[in-house]
């Protein structure tokens, strides 16, 4: 069976599920999947140089943010 986010089994109910993928130099982009929904990829377009982050609401699960902060330039 397909479980959300593609991670091995189902978490329990009122539970929500996430993966977080780490990008590997310039070739593979990083992602995060929360609740079997993309928030940040390269496909979105939305990912960038050094630390990727998204903000959700941990009681509806809703998108609040997103951000990336570039640890490289300052």
């Amino acid at each position: 069976p397909k479980h959300k986010c593609g991670i091995q089994k189902s978490c329990p109910q009122n539970y929500f599920a996430f993966k977080i993928i780490s990008g590997a130099a310039n070739v593979v982009g990083p992602s995060i999947c929360f609740n079997d929904m993309i928030l940040m990829s390269s496909v979105k377009n939305n990912i960038g140089r050094g630390l990727n982050i998204a903000l959700v609401n941990g009681t509806s699960g809703q998108l609040l943010r997103t951000a990336t902060f570039d640890m490289y330039s300052g």
